[in-house]
């Protein structure tokens, strides 16, 4: 019997015929997704934004249980007032219950710092647009197999808990960058605030955000198949947003158990525990639960919508060049125009030739795959 039979014995006969009892086999369809997706591994990108001290870095170590900034060098106040917004990516592979997780964090220290802050939202778009630009790049090559995703997918931006809502700067930026990635609010260091000002600091928050007309990222509707316990869930992650943390790498002892958070002189603050921050929830809806829906809008609605601006401009720009061509020409345009269509024509050729390339890479492997089986069957035969 041969390995694929013995995987899947409980459809063949003792003569090697199928059986016929009315399956034919592409209900494991999504096990053979999983095994692929599984095997090929997970790309995500989250990029951090927020002005220093608000405590981002210690947030993101705290979320993905490691220390992405132990190298980094603290700048005194005199060089971050005239520093301007940096991009600094760090990419490390995990892996729990042999899924592996390809993790790369884009920080933006700088962000905030300046004197004149009005165009601290450049540098950040540009990255964006500069990861959309290689995607669409890559996507448009010959080798699209083996594409890296390195789109972003999510931005948590960093509110301060200090003022009473948000700032000229946290508008400006949202409403340059919403059309172009998921923004997710965060309310920093909510160990500074009393649960009645947290309320009200969110309430005012998402109430200026619909003044501003700022989309800032929505959690899809629950399907009605979906259990009950996942839905209450749902609606407690809704009702958090926008997400007041607390980030500690410390550990403390209470009682006799070692957890997570920050020692005061009237008492302890737990990172983990619901009743003191949003943490638990914020690292449940972006690894637990939402992180592929943060993916799925990233490539439909932000890169789409990229895309086709792109491809528009390519398109006009093209159009420009070609009329001014014609009045710059005159009477030689249409040789130029013969040439246009000479290179297209070549351009089609090699198109053809590659197409004809993959036919026979494709025939070669089939007859290679009818061969191996032929093999098998002399071998079961003999």
């Amino acid at each position: 019997m041969t390995a694929f039979m013995q995987r899947n014995e409980s459809y063949f006969l003792p003569n090697g015929a199928m059986k016929s009892d009315g399956e034919i086999g592409f209900a494991t369809l999504p096990e053979q997704v999983h095994r692929k997706s599984v095997k090929k591994g997970f790309d995500f990108t989250l990029i951090v934004v927020g002005e220093t001290g608000l405590g981002k870095s210690t947030l993101i170590n705290s979320l993905f249980l490691t220390d992405l900034y132990k190298d980094r060098k603290i700048l005194s106040v005199e060089e971050r007032v005239d520093r301007t917004v940096d991009i600094e990516k760090t990419t490390m592979d995990i892996e729990e219950k042999g899924v592996k997780l390809r993790l790369t964090v884009v920080d933006t220290p700088g962000f905030g710092d300046a004197i004149n802050c009005e165009e601290n939202w450049k540098t950040i778009e540009r990255y964006i647009d500069d990861q959309f630009n290689q995607f669409f790049k890559d996507e448009s090559g010959l080798n699209r197999k083996n594409i890296v995703d390195n789109r972003v997918h999510c931005c948590l931006y960093f509110i301060s808990p200090y003022g009473h809502g948000l700032r000229q700067l946290d508008v400006e930026f949202m409403k340059r960058l919403h059309q172009k990635v998921n923004i997710v609010p965060i309310i920093a260091k909510a160990d500074t605030l009393t649960p009645i000002e947290i309320r009200k600091l969110k309430d005012t928050i998402l109430r200026e955000v619909e003044e501003h007309q700022i989309k800032i990222y929505q959690l899809p509707e629950c399907d009605s198949d979906e259990d009950e316990e996942f839905k209450q869930q749902d609606k407690e992650l809704k009702e958090s947003i926008p997400f007041a943390v607390i980030g500690s790498t410390q550990v403390v002892e209470i009682n006799g158990r070692k957890v997570r958070g920050r020692l005061y002189p009237w008492g302890i603050v737990e990172v983990e525990n619901p009743k003191h921050s949003d943490f638990l929830k914020l690292r449940t809806f972006l690894i637990s639960t939402h992180m592929q829906d943060l993916k799925d809008v990233t490539r439909d609605v932000h890169y789409e919508s990229y895309r086709a601006q792109y491809i528009t401009k390519i398109s006009q720009q093209a159009a420009r060049e070609r009329n001014k061509l014609r009045r710059d020409s005159g009477p030689n345009f249409e040789a130029v125009t013969e040439t246009d269509r000479l290179l297209q024509q070549k351009e089609e050729e090699i198109r053809k030739m590659q197409d004809m390339l993959q036919q026979m890479q494709q025939k070669l492997r089939a007859a290679g795959s009818e061969e191996g089986q032929k093999a098998k069957a002399r071998e079961m035969n003999f």
